[in-house]
């Protein structure tokens, strides 16, 4: 089915130029003088171009859909579907799920929005504004989660020390799961963890001690997810919170 694409002057003549090079009427340095680029940016314009067409070569923010485009109809239909089916999922991969399984496309800052207006969504630094109160146990099972592990001669000293990685529920103080490893060490926390998410699902958040495999003690101001080690940013994709 066709369909209509809006172009500025500027993408037009980009296009113009464009298909020169495919016609073998124009080298890339030549365009690269006419474009006012680099090399490097006319290859990725020709990417595009092969990729996507003469769309490819339209502005992304331009096309992006505005928060005031959608009808309320809309906005309750892809909220409705997050409730029913992706309520511990975060606003990217909610969305990746819209767009995939039932044809719905909203921007991710206007779904963001949208699951934050609604109570869906809380954002991380919402979040820890709640979780750095003093502490005191949680009101809802598998909102909060301590992990914790000791090293220990074990089986009657027949064996060298292992290491027992415990995960419980901070609100019923429940026992949730259990792995021995030789140490506590990356792999075998994130195999524990894998395990632990299979069976009960997604906390809010973990809670720890200062144990290196959590936090670097090298963290950057600059980067939000320089202060994590591997275990915790493989938490941050997770959308789950390390405290």
């Amino acid at each position: 089915m066709p369909f209509m694409i809006t172009m500025s002057q500027k993408e037009l003549h980009r296009l113009d130029v464009i298909q020169k090079i495919r016609d073998q009427r124009l080298s890339v340095v030549q365009a690269a003088e006419l474009l006012d680029l680099s090399r490097s940016q006319v290859h990725r314009l020709l990417r595009a171009y092969d990729r996507d067409g003469p769309a490819g070569l339209v502005s992304k923010k331009r096309t992006q859909p505005s928060n005031r485009r959608h009808s309320e109809e809309f906005r309750n239909a892809a909220l409705d579907l997050i409730r029913e089916r992706y309520l511990d999922f975060g606003p990217t991969l909610a969305r990746e799920k819209l767009i995939e399984l039932h044809r719905i496309s909203v921007a991710k800052e206007t779904l963001r929005q949208w699951m934050t207006e609604a109570g869906i969504w809380i954002s991380r630094r919402e979040r820890k504004k709640r979780f750095f109160q003093p502490r005191g146990r949680r009101d809802c099972f598998g909102e909060l989660v301590q992990i914790d592990g000791s090293l220990h001669w074990r089986f009657e000293n027949r064996d060298p020390k292992c290491a027992l990685l415990v995960y419980i529920d901070d609100a019923t103080g429940k026992l949730l799961h259990l792995r021995f490893a030789g140490s506590e060490n990356t792999f075998d926390y994130l195999h524990a963890t894998k395990a632990y998410l299979q069976q009960w699902g997604k906390p809010l958040a973990f809670y720890s001690d200062k144990h290196g495999v959590f936090r670097s003690t090298h963290p950057s101001k600059k980067d939000r997810t320089s202060g994590l080690t591997q275990f915790g940013r493989a938490l941050y994709e997770l959308n789950i919170d390390i405290i």
